[in-house]
């Protein structure tokens, strides 16, 4: 697969973890579908302004302009949060307590390309498997990874980890 939602060379696409790869590619697919989308738009407007007689017409080259602009714009968005979410997985990764390799050393898995909902079950399962309460609250309190990886669902887990008991 070709990459160009970002500036990104082969030898730096071989040094992406997978959970950076999988949000290249999504991103890349993103964009792919939004080109997509701009051409078959044009096309049909393009197909009613000629049948309409007005071929010679300034409309289409006039909404190719449009859907260009359009396209860029939220392709720029795209970009934008991939290199963000990228980036958050390289410090995360780094910092939290991994050994360089894809993802930080933890005992539950730890992928960013998922939504918080979905960490959130993950982690929640992880630490309801610790039956004691205070060992369990414990663990937690002090897992520097969940902090980043839940972000503001940390505290809310937290909360319903301190009150469950089995």
């Amino acid at each position: 697969m070709q990459f160009d939602i970002i500036p990104v060379t082969g030898t730096e696409v071989g040094k992406l973890s997978t959970a950076q790869l999988r949000l290249l590619r999504d991103a890349q697919n993103k964009k792919n579908e939004l080109l997509i989308k701009a051409e078959r738009e044009l096309k049909a407007f393009s197909l009613s302004v000629m049948s309409a007689g007005m071929a010679y017409s300034s409309l289409i080259e006039s909404k190719r302009r449009e859907l260009d602009e359009e396209v860029g714009r939220k392709c720029a968005v795209i970009a934008d949060d991939l290199l963000f979410d990228i980036s958050a997985i390289g410090q995360s990764s780094e910092g939290g307590g991994g050994s360089g390799g894809d993802a930080p050393q933890t005992e539950y898995r730890v992928d960013y390309s998922l939504s918080y909902s979905e960490r959130y079950v993950i982690v929640r399962d992880y630490y309801l498997r610790i039956k004691d309460v205070s060992e369990r609250m414990t663990k937690y309190a002090s897992d520097e990874v969940a902090k980043k990886y839940l972000g503001t669902y940390y505290k809310t887990l937290y909360n319903v980890l301190a009150t469950y008991e089995k």
